[in-house]
């Protein structure tokens, strides 16, 4: 019996997760993948249609606006936050005396959830209480700066408030693969005499290239999933200028009551991070086999 105990009681803790993995996760995939191939709208049909829900959303101009802000969200968020976290990583790789005050300041805005970020930023950025009004303040009455309400730059104030959640991580990740370059091959060089310049470009910073791979990752991850920062910075507004995919699913589900067009949103976001995370999975994989 105590045998018999050693070798399953790992399988029966595991089986209760097993399980709700199973029915609330991958359950939930399968009923969404068909509610999207249905006519529902305020409640689900279960009758298939077809790809009616997929026609009605590739015409719907709100679905067009928030594919297109998540291609400029998205490029400008992962870019920035990987050139600003990559700059930061090498200030600090330079072993100065305030490096771990420094890290700690720039990793500090990754213990805030995205909700904080975005009513800090939304503060921040109001044209009566933030920037523009102190600038104002200051004497310089000309000074605008009314991104957060102006439907042509609204979406860059959303990639502010994502760079500056990011770019600490991001930093954290490059740090440590530069942590874990091999001092001797930098020091070899620097006997050589190549500059400081020349090393990171040609030597340090190619090494990395898993770490930016993996950033990158995290980072596309994030901003296609981005919902909560949208949400508190600017409600999807002015109008949906910024509406992302998240955000038109939740409002097709919970303010339009039409669950197909939410099914139907979802299941292109998720292929889209699976376009993404499954050649990195099998490139990860096929080199582990190698």
């Amino acid at each position: 019996m105590t045998g018999w105990l050693e070798r399953h009681i790992p399988k029966m803790v595991l089986a209760p997760s097993f399980a709700a993995v199973l029915v609330f996760v991958y359950g939930f995939i399968i009923w969404t993948a068909w509610v999207s191939l249905t006519r529902s709208r305020l409640l689900p049909k279960y009758e298939i249609e077809g790809f009616i829900q997929y026609e009605r959303l590739f015409n719907a101009p709100r679905w067009d606006t928030a594919m297109s802000n998540l291609f400029v969200f998205g490029t400008l968020f992962i870019v920035i936050s990987m050139v600003l976290g990559l700059m930061l990583a090498i200030l600090l790789d330079q072993k100065i005396r305030t490096e771990g005050v420094l890290r700690t300041i720039y990793l500090y805005p990754m213990a805030l959830s995205l909700i904080v970020t975005g009513t800090a930023w939304k503060w921040i950025m109001n044209p009566g209480l933030g920037i523009e009004a102190m600038v104002r303040g200051w004497g310089f009455e000309s000074f605008t700066f009314d991104w957060v309400i102006n439907p042509d730059k609204a979406i860059y104030a959303v990639v502010i408030a994502g760079v500056w959640q990011a770019s600490g991580f991001v930093m954290a990740l490059f740090l440590a693969g530069l942590r874990g370059v091999d001092g001797e091959i930098i020091k070899a060089a620097q006997v050589d005499g190549i500059p400081a310049w020349r090393i990171y470009t040609a030597i340090i910073i190619p090494s990395m290239a898993p770490i930016f791979l993996s950033a990158f990752i995290v980072l596309a991850h994030l901003a296609i999933k981005s919902f909560d920062l949208v949400i508190a910075l600017t409600g999807g507004g002015p109008g949906y200028a910024t509406d992302l995919p998240a955000t038109y699913m939740y409002t097709m589900a919970f303010s339009r009551g039409d669950i197909g067009q939410a099914a139907s949103s979802a299941m292109v976001m998720m292929g889209v991070v699976f376009a993404i995370i499954v050649p990195y999975l099998y490139s990860e994989l096929r080199a582990k086999h190698d």
